[in-house]
């Protein structure tokens, strides 16, 4: 079954076709939750909420660009909202102003999966919601501000400081050496 016959199952609101929907791209998008939510609880509702809308509103899905990134951009938004729902999302540090230095960060390739979404649980919520916008899902600074309701700065200091806590986070672990 290709995409294109899962999106005409959808749009017919066909069970099996939703079924078949979720089977694929669940594990994806719960990755995806998992990455913005501490508990697996809360990510799992973030997901069916997201599947919810997904199938609610595929008629919204424009057959422009990847399908699988309309549907991440809804859990994105899913976790988001639930994020704010319990008030866990704010921005500690909010009035540090980033001098222009070099970004060095990187997360070394051989680092599981797993080893990453441990580190980014360690992280404020802040820290982590904008690090993983920007780092992993590609968001520029200004869609950030705009989707969070917060300035471009803020979602600038938040990564520098996102970033600053990963590499003390991986230097304390010995992922990284001291220097």
């Amino acid at each position: 079954m290709t995409e294109q016959d899962l999106i005409k199952g959808l749009r017919e609101q066909d069970p099996a076709v939703q079924k078949r929907v979720y089977d694929v791209y669940a594990p994806i998008m719960f990755a995806v939750c998992r990455r913005y939510l501490n508990t697996r609880e809360d990510a799992e509702e973030a997901l069916v909420s997201g599947f919810y809308k997904v199938f609610a509103h595929i008629e919204s899905y424009a057959n422009a660009g990847s399908f699988e990134g309309w549907m991440r951009r809804i859990m994105v938004n899913e976790s988001l909202m639930l994020l704010r729902k319990v008030k866990l999302l704010v921005f500690p540090g909010d009035a540090f102003i980033p001098a222009d230095e070099e970004d060095r960060f990187s997360i070394e390739a051989d680092i599981s999966a797993r080893e990453i979404l441990a580190l980014l649980e360690e992280l404020p919520y802040g820290y982590r919601t904008v690090f993983n916008l920007y780092v992993l899902e590609g968001y520029k600074h200004q869609e950030i501000a705009d989707l969070l309701g917060i300035s471009i700065n803020t979602s600038k200091s938040q990564l520098i400081l996102a970033k600053r806590k990963m590499q003390q986070l991986l230097k304390e672990k010995g992922i990284i050496g001291p220097g």
